[in-house]
């Protein structure tokens, strides 16, 4: 039976195709490219510097395989078993693929390292952390174009990593920053070669790095979040590189059915979920901290606080996993907000710039040749055609909103759903089926929690009861071709408030407590279905404006205006006392250029005594 095709258009697929034409066509394209000649003998047999940039030949494999894939591009293709093929054939006997001389590489025992805040090893390297990456990109790359050669490449570095983690006595956290999380997302490819393979050997593996993790006393990753610890208090906190982790746990409890990894990734998604994400839907830090990059403690709020982008993809594939594990509508929402907000905000129209950073409140930055979040943002949106759509045995489940279609069999029926909409800037979505005979499946159509009274019809008649926000509504029936269902999630703005406070607390000389606030900044921010709006520099120049809310309901001051068909939407806050207040989407907003502004919240007046 073949596999589903899905074809994403509107905004997401605006964005797959710039990422096609731009960063994955261009970037990489043979083995003298910058990224790929790292791995050249001659090049890594003297290299004993070099942070993260092996990383990029990995991360390049799995996001181009899935491109080439679904894309057909035969230019893409070709660049990419080429680079494949180098490779594979620069592979030393032992199974390494690194980018490090003998003496830095992670088969190799270190002097015990010194304590810093960031756990970092003694010789600091990302050698396990770029093997983990050449791991899945092999992986997909056989999984599109299937040639054993890159599967047994693939193998044999897990090969590698097993003997190095028991006969080579080396422990996996003594490896990478963060008190090893850096080196334990091998957690990740370890199990997606068991599940791959099928082959007992790597699970050994992943229980391996999983208890080494565990060991190590300012990790104890699973300890920790089986005790319901904060995600900012899992090592140091570091948003990306927990995530990944959480990814490979995810993985291993579906390889294993072990109870309590479920718990533990859910106590940590639950973290992450409630106290550590924007208004955009990606994982955020950078708070009175040492690295941005790490989750602000819990109650922390900034409207300039940092989301690297490379945390947005972890967050996304995180829910992807949880999402094909349980089936729950909130893992479809947390993607579709991540990626309709901070991942696209972080991508320029032209598909080869991206930001390292992006901010609720600040300017837009695009960054530099080497940067790491530059290939995660197109991992991330690789990501998101096999989302959209969840294929079941009787089943098709919409997760994703957004013009497009996807292709798939049943029971010897060719079927087509198409979408026609401007989702995410306009709520109705017309769903058609396309078959040559009647077939019976159930479509699923995800209820986002922010759609209130939204509405379903199958071919102009209601459903009998109304879908509830957050769930998915099912319709079961024998499906025709040219069968429509209409689907409207009303959009409506809403305001979200937060505040940036600070309570001096302490005992009195009786043992009771003391609390007083001592600093209290209130502010606002603007969403309306999915997206997050904000505005550019405020009267052309103010980076802020304090606004003073009129007293009634919002519906009388704040109103949508969604537009004609290739128009942008439009909030508008009418305060009464100035000119209105306009916004955008956040990924747009001020102008998807390098160096500019946008403003997702703004600072309520004080309330004065």
């Amino acid at each position: 039976m073949p596999a589903p095709v899905t074809r994403l258009d509107g905004l997401l697929g605006e964005a797959l195709r710039a990422n096609l034409h731009g960063r994955l066509s261009h970037f990489i394209t043979d083995e003298h490219s910058a990224a790929i000649a790292l791995f050249a003998p001659e090049q890594r047999q003297n290299n004993r510097a070099g942070d993260w940039y092996g990383e990029h030949a990995g991360k390049w494999l799995y996001a181009a395989a899935k491109a080439a894939a679904r894309s057909g591009d035969a230019t893409l293709r070709g660049h990419l078993l080429r680079v494949a093929d180098f490779l594979v054939s620069v592979q030393d006997s032992d199974g390494y693929l690194g980018t490090y001389a003998i003496d830095h590489r992670f088969m190799v025992q270190q002097p015990p390292k010194l304590v810093s805040w960031d756990g970092a090893p003694s010789v600091r390297t990302w050698d396990i952390w770029t093997h983990a990456y050449l791991v899945l990109g092999l992986l997909e790359v056989h999984k599109h174009f299937a040639d054993v050669r890159y599967l047994d490449a693939a193998r044999r570095i897990g090969d590698l990593c097993l003997y190095t983690l028991t006969e080579g006595g080396i422990d996996i956290t003594e490896l990478g920053n963060h008190f090893g999380m850096s080196a334990t997302v091998l957690l990740d490819p370890a199990v997606e070669l068991h599940l791959v393979t099928g082959e007992a050997r790597y699970l050994e593996l992943a229980r391996r790095i999983l208890a080494q993790a565990n060991d190590e006393p300012d990790l104890a990753l699973l300890t920790r979040a089986l005790a319901d610890t904060d995600a900012a208090f899992i090592a140091t906190g570091k948003a990306y590189q927990l995530a990944w982790n959480l990814v490979g746990l995810a993985k291993l409890y579906r390889a294993t059915g072990e109870h309590d990894y479920r718990v533990a990734v859910d106590n940590l998604w639950r973290s992450i979920r409630e106290k550590h994400l924007t208004l955009g839907g990606g994982p955020w830090g950078g708070v009175a901290h040492r690295s941005r990059e790490v989750f602000n403690a819990p109650g922390t709020f900034s409207p300039h606080a940092y989301v690297e982008t490379c945390s947005t993809l972890a967050w996304i594939q995180l829910n992807r996993e949880l999402l094909a594990i349980s089936g729950e509508a909130r893992y479809a929402e947390e993607i579709e907000r991540s990626a309709y907000n901070d991942l696209l905000a972080a991508q320029a129209p032209n598909g080869e710039d991206w930001c390292y950073y992006v901010f609720p409140n600040g300017r837009r930055v695009h960054t530099t040749y080497w940067r790491c979040c530059k290939s995660s943002g197109a991992m991330a949106l690789e990501e998101l055609p096999a989302i959209a759509y969840a294929h079941g045995d009787d089943t098709l489940s919409v997760n994703l909103y957004g013009a497009g279609e996807t292709r798939f069999s049943l029971r010897g029926h060719q079927i087509t759903v198409q979408q026609q909409t401007r989702y995410p800037f306009d709520g109705v979505i017309a769903l058609r089926v396309h078959t040559a005979g009647v077939v019976r499946f159930a479509l699923r159509l995800r209820i986002p929690s922010w759609a209130t009274d939204a509405s379903v019809q199958v071919n102009g008649e209601p459903l009998d009861r109304p879908p509830a926000g957050g769930n998915y509504a099912e319709i079961e029936r024998e499906w025709r071709d040219g069968d429509t269902v209409m689907l409207q999630l009303p959009m409506r703005p809403l305001l979200h408030h937060a505040v940036n406070r600070n309570v001096q607390e302490s005992k009195a000389p009786d043992g009771s407590d003391v609390k007083q606030e001592v600093l209290r900044f209130e502010y606002i921010g603007i969403t309306c279905g999915p997206l997050v709006y904000a505005t550019g520099l405020i009267d052309g120049f103010k980076v802020e404006e304090t606004v003073r809310l009129p007293e009634g309901n919002p519906d009388r001051w704040l109103s949508f205006h969604p537009g004609a068909t290739d128009a942008t939407p439009m909030v508008s806050l009418d305060l009464g006392y100035r000119p209105p207040l306009e916004f955008t989407p956040y990924f747009c907003a001020g102008g998807r250029v390098d160096g500019a502004w946008r403003l997702a919240w703004l600072p309520l007046a004080p309330q004065l005594p």
